[in-house]
């Protein structure tokens, strides 16, 4: 984390050692008076807190949608002009001699005498006598003054000073930053000014001092300033926050892991804007000028409108993208201030199981924890959704209207019976076996159901047992899946019986850190059915949430397989819940053809790694769509001299600017182009980049811009 003071604030640097001094020296004589060293600031290993503080006063100004505010500098929104340096120091060259020319002349005599009138208008008579001292300075001073006119007018016309800003000592100095002054207290963010607004002066002394000392980190700062929100909405009372503060100070309000920070930063973050940055805009000509060379980054306001990558394997997907966004949703977490679920692969590169509070790991006979299939709901018609969704999504007609209804009725028929008599959900041998329509256990839910004077769910029972022998009935598709899970591999998982410690998308209330890791080797069907049941809890949990400023991610590292029609509804109303996906794919293939124009629609951030295929650039290159812009055709047109004086003058001409002397007729239009067309997306981006598009919750835009993941 160098650069950002994260990495200073969490106690990497907190232990200075003091510099030993050099052997004394042996003075010739005793001195008078004994020297008294000054007294330390601070104790010998006592943390300093002024890394901390010089991140946190660092300036954030408003930027352009996906720009690092973190010691940005606004750059123009037009390129200046910029003169090729070889013009630039011919012309500067010849303004000179045309400037000395013009002296020599006037010295000389050869444009007579005019320019001294003013001079002898003002010297008196008196000052013109020999050897007179007054004369001579009175003089010198005016052809001082006539040779300065002459300097600037000739300087101005040759541009010294853009020679001067270019070539000289302003660049050879690097811009080295230097230590943030102290801002005003009632400006000074370190001095919690909204606190001593509203009366807490006790509580913002405390966590002022704490910052001073080196106490505080900024995964610290976010977490309380998030309290603090809280307490202005009502939720929380002053007294307890003021009370929380003054007994633990930085590490007041903690989040229920107790932790205060991750055990490892690959990326850079900063919490007070609450950006990762994953790259460099690139300085091309086909991004903005106002982009070129800063930093690009993301957050909340962006993934909010949720993200979509492609790339092929090896492009970066999972350590450009998907590691630092998990990195930074899980700082987020631990600042109150979000909920996140990564799910990738058992081995994927997604961070230490210490950064996170639940590792769920389906297929690992260590798991300590279990993946709720029901999505921790009662209502078995709710169950039902989401679960024909995960089964069978992939399998409904792609065309308008396509939909789970008739799997989700097989369901339902099944499911509220079940819980009715036993008071829980199936589990995965129960319910291939109610879906395959073994006798047995129909027949004792029947006697249940009888007993229990269920009337109304028993007709339900009957209705699936007079489906069973009906062509084209879907218990024996769902059967089939749901076998897919019916594993020896997955046997310890699933369970409703209670005997274990299920995970529900319903905690997402809370911000918590949660990893999924799916069993890819020799399962992959079932590691996508399990990837499309996470997706679809998540839509449906997040939409009853109450505390909708609490945002939550789901980061889906390979969404092969994933991408029904009811997953793309989903991700088109997460926008207004509050929360976001993130998924990632090596091609546009694994989606359905009829799905990825919706796909493409309903994602507001889009990228497109290198190594993608032109037909994928082609779907790329049409959400983008075009932009009018102006294209200039030149015709150069040689111009031969005649005479030797024109040939001499052509010489002259091709020195300086090293072309021949043509005669130049421009044409001007406004054209419609695209602004990454299928070719360029697949043969013109570097290894290592990246065309990345972005759109904010509050529907900022901001166009395809090519980014060095690297940087």
């Amino acid at each position: 984390m160098d650069g950002d003071g994260t990495r200073d604030a969490r106690g990497t640097h907190a232990n200075p050692v003091p510099r030993p001094a050099g052997p004394p020296e042996v003075p010739a004589k005793p001195p008078e008076a004994p020297t008294v060293p000054p007294r330390p600031a601070r104790a010998p290993g006592a943390p300093d807190g002024s890394a901390f503080l010089t991140w946190l006063r660092t300036p954030r100004p408003q930027a352009l949608p996906g720009v690092w505010r973190f010691g940005h500098r606004p750059r123009p929104e037009e390129e200046p002009e910029r003169v090729p340096g070889r013009q630039l120091l011919s012309g500067a060259v010849i303004a000179f001699l045309v400037g000395w020319l013009i002296w020599s002349l006037l010295w000389n005599g050869y444009l007579g005498g005019w320019w001294l009138l003013p001079l002898y208008a003002m010297i008196p008579d008196s000052w013109a006598e020999p050897h007179s001292f007054t004369s001579v300075v009175v003089v010198y001073a005016y052809y001082v003054l006539i040779a300065g006119i002459i300097m600037v007018g000739v300087g101005r016309l040759g541009r010294w000073s853009e020679i001067w800003r270019r070539y000289g000592p302003p660049a050879w100095r690097r811009a080295v930053p230097g230590a943030v002054p102290a801002p005003a207290p009632e400006e000074d963010p370190a001095a919690w000014p909204a606190l001593r607004a509203a009366g807490a002066h006790d509580a913002a002394e405390r966590l002022a001092a704490d910052a001073r000392s080196g106490l505080m980190r900024d995964v610290d700062h976010a977490r309380i300033a998030r309290a603090w929100q809280g307490v202005q909405r009502g939720r929380h009372s002053l007294a307890t926050f003021t009370g929380a503060v003054l007994s633990q100070g930085a590490g007041a309000c903690p989040h229920p892991s107790g932790a205060r920070d991750l055990p490892v930063r690959q990326a850079r973050h900063d919490l007070v804007t609450g950006q990762v940055r994953i790259g460099t805009a690139a300085d091309d000509a086909r991004n903005p000028y106002a982009y070129r060379g800063a930093g690009l980054a993301l957050g909340p306001d962006l993934l909010g409108t949720s993200l979509l990558a492609v790339g092929p394997a090896g492009s970066g997907k999972t350590g450009s993208l998907v590691r630092p966004l998990a990195e930074s949703l899980c700082l987020h977490a631990l600042a109150g201030r979000a909920a996140v679920v990564v799910v990738g692969a058992a081995g994927a590169d997604l961070g230490p199981a210490d950064a996170y509070d639940v590792v769920v790991r389906i297929g690992h006979p260590d798991s300590v924890y279990d993946l709720d299939l029901y999505g921790g709901t009662t209502d078995p018609d709710e169950a039902a959704v989401v679960l024909a969704e995960a089964l069978v999504g992939d399998l409904t007609e792609q065309h308008q209207g396509g939909d789970t209804r008739r799997s989700t009725t097989v369901l339902a028929q099944l499911l509220g019976p079940f819980r009715a008599v036993h008071g829980r959900f199936p589990g995965v041998p129960e319910l291939r076996q109610l879906l395959e329509g073994a006798p047995g256990p129909l027949a004792e839910l029947r006697e249940g159901l009888r007993a229990a004077g269920q009337e109304s769910l028993l007709r339900e029972l009957d209705a699936r047992e007079r489906q069973l022998d009906r062509p084209g009935d879907l218990g024996g598709v769902l059967a089939d899946r749901v076998a897919l899970l019916d594993r020896p591999a997955f046997a310890p998982f699933f369970d409703t019986s209670g005997q274990s410690r299920p995970f529900s998308l319903r905690a997402l209330d809370h911000p918590v850190r949660v990893r999924i890791d799916l069993p890819q080797r020799g399962h992959a069907d079932a590691s996508r059915m399990l990837a499309r049941l996470v997706l679809a809890q998540f839509t449906a949990s997040v939409s009853v949430r109450e505390d909708r400023s609490l945002f939550a991610c789901l980061v889906l590292d390979d969404a092969s397989g994933v991408v029904t029609p009811e997953a793309v509804r989903g991700v088109q109303r997460l926008r207004s819940a509050g929360a976001g996906v993130v998924l990632t794919l090596r091609t546009l293939d694994d989606v359905p053809r009829p799905l990825r124009g919706p796909l493409l629609g309903a994602i507001g951030c889009r990228m497109a790694l290198s190594g993608l295929t032109p037909w994928d650039g082609q779907d790329f290159a049409e959400v983008w769509g075009k932009e009018w812009t102006e294209a200039r055709d030149v015709t150069d047109r040689q111009i031969i001299a005649e005479t030797p004086a024109g040939k001499a003058v052509h010489m002259l001409r091709r020195v300086i600017t090293g072309k021949a002397p043509t005669a130049r007729a421009v044409t001007v239009r406004q054209v419609e182009r695209e602004r990454w067309s299928a070719s360029e997306l697949a043969h013109a981006v570097p290894a290592g980049h990246a065309v990345l598009s972005l759109t904010s919750v509050k529907g900022e835009h901001a166009p395809p811009l090519l980014v060095d993941l690297r940087g």
